[in-house]
């Protein structure tokens, strides 16, 4: 199975199209609404396939058609409501790393710390983990052994739909990861809850046991794919990578340190073949999943230009930070959006700032008519612009859309890579530093310095913990981890501050509540099971 499996397939009318929802945790007990009968569908192993690339491309994709016009789910606009999107801005606005210069509904309160439970952002991200999970759950229902028994597909097509339904697993797993850490629970339903029953709340500390208990029993299993067998697969790796950040996270989902066991699953995946790319900016141009870039992306969200149209997604992360003085043009599109940009607090953790060059992390700066602070949060020009996402290829080349559509530029090529190899380097030294045990890939600073040795950065000649919190901005900045990050090393709400931080600029502690986020009142008023996070109403 080739590259197309989640490139083409993605954006396919397939033959189990799935109705837009307007909110996805009332039905997440329920079947979604098939234009094709169930019973013939998931008999074909062709169109099981695509049911399941189908939960891929939920992650990439913001409806049935795209770029817009067929939306999986309403109460916001189509491409606001694209999963990563929304999971990045709630990851990265809401920080030191990124800030948004659009007064567009109540995303202002979202960029300045100062959301509630009506903010329509917060509930486009709970509505898309929910959505994710309601088509997993339906699909690992649907491909259960009683029913590829009774459907009658023969045991080659039957095996091989089984390690599809692991990875559908794995899937539903990752977007129950994705509530436990932005909401700390919530509605919980599998495959075995009964269709058309409401779903119960299922609080932090039961998620996290059952997110474990889920991820070790697919790897237990051995069906899912060998690490790199096929790119862009939720393969073994994908599951020791979110089991390393599950319990490098435990202690603030718990309250139990669980260091040691992050650096077993680290431990499987640093010996699992995956290489860092030799040029760091290769990770995030048009080829990434051609050149060596590959070889360090362990689970990307995959875009064409072509065949996975939106207007979220890599088209918002290679527009919105392009104006002023940019040329899009060299960033391989038709235009820039002027919206992101990046903050003081970010750049001066390299040597020199944004115009320094000791760094090839720092290179992907624009400085030239910006202002290195942000005074006005609507004003483009405040703040240095990150230019890390480009839909050119690692030899200049514009991406397909640029070519075929002459010159349009508009939808990137470029994947997503939401989990990668450095970052698997950081968390292992990290979950060193806190204490954990069982470290068979070397020191926390000889993993420390590879990363740092790739973009040319001077080796350190220590590390400390707080050493390794600087190190992943600069690796990682505008990948969506920081916000997660921040609360792990206790810096999100107290005590470190930046730009606009509870919307003033200098920046102020927040409520130590907004670790989490609330859950939306949409959704606790059609199920009342769902209690409110502290300090919301």
């Amino acid at each position: 199975m080739q590259r197309n499996f989640t490139r083409t397939l993605g954006m396919l009318a397939l033959a189990a199209g799935l109705a837009a929802a307007s909110s996805c945790t009332k039905d997440l007990n329920q079947a979604p609404d098939y234009s094709a009968n169930a019973e013939v569908v998931y008999s074909d192993p062709a169109q099981i396939q695509q049911v399941l690339a189908r939960l891929y491309a939920t992650f990439a994709v913001s409806g049935q058609q795209g770029p817009a016009g067929q939306p999986d789910i309403t109460g916001i606009d189509e491409g606001f409501s694209n999963y990563l999107r929304q999971y990045w801005q709630v990851q990265e606005v809401t920080t030191d790393e990124a800030i948004i210069g659009w007064n567009d509904g109540t995303l202002p309160k979202l960029n300045t710390d100062q959301w509630d439970a009506n903010n329509e952002f917060v509930r486009a991200t709970y509505d898309r983990v929910f959505y994710e999970i309601a088509l997993c759950n339906e699909f690992i229902r649907q491909t259960s052994d009683a029913n590829l028994s009774k459907r009658g597909l023969g045991s080659d097509a039957a095996n091989t739909v089984r390690v599809y339904r692991e990875e559908a697993r794995v899937l539903r797993a990752l977007s129950y990861w994705h509530a436990l850490d932005l909401f700390g629970g919530g509605p919980f339903a599998t495959e075995n809850d009964a269709i058309g029953t409401t779903p119960q709340y299922k609080k932090g500390t039961d998620l996290f046991t059952y997110i474990e208990s889920e991820l070790k029993a697919v790897d237990a299993a051995g069906l899912l794919l060998a690490p790199r067998a096929v790119y862009a697969r939720a393969d073994k790796a994908v599951c020791w990578t979110l089991l390393t950040k599950l319990y490098l996270n435990a202690k603030v989902y718990t309250g139990t340190d669980r260091s040691t066991d992050a650096i077993t699953y680290a431990n499987k995946v640093l010996g699992a073949g995956y290489t860092l790319s030799p040029n760091y900016s290769w990770l995030f141009l048009a080829d990434n999943d051609k050149s060596a870039a590959k070889n360090e992306i362990i689970f990307p969200i995959t875009f064409d230009g072509i065949r996975t149209q939106t207007y979220g997604g890599m088209t918002y992360l290679v527009h919105a930070p392009v104006g002023g003085a940019v040329q899009p043009a060299a960033i391989g599109i038709n235009g820039g959006w002027g919206g992101l940009r990046t903050k003081p607090t970010l750049t001066t953790l390299f040597p020199g700032g944004a115009t320094g060059n000791a760094d090839a992390r720092q290179t992907l700066f624009f400085t030239k008519g910006q202002k290195s602070s942000v005074d006005t949060l609507t004003l483009f020009s405040n703040g240095y612009l990150v230019l890390k996402y480009k839909n050119v290829t690692s030899t200049g080349a514009a991406g397909s859309d640029a070519q075929v559509n002459g010159g349009s530029g508009n939808f990137p090529d470029t994947d997503f890579p939401m989990f990668r190899l450095a970052d698997v380097k950081l968390m292992y030294a990290e979950a060193l530093l806190r204490g954990g045990s069982g470290g068979t890939a070397g020191t926390a600073l000889d993993q420390v310095n590879e990363v740092r040795a790739r973009s040319g950065a001077a080796p350190l000649a220590a590390v400390a913990l707080n050493d390794i919190l600087d190190e992943r901005a600069r690796e990682l900045y505008w990948e969506g981890h920081r916000r997660t990050d921040l609360i792990r090393f206790g810096k999100f709400t107290t005590g470190y501050n930046w730009a606009f931080k509870g919307g003033v600029p200098a920046g102020k502690d927040i409520e130590s509540f907004r670790t989490l986020f609330p859950i939306p009142n949409s959704d606790r008023t059609v199920n009342t099971n769902l209690p409110q996070n502290p300090g919301y109403n």
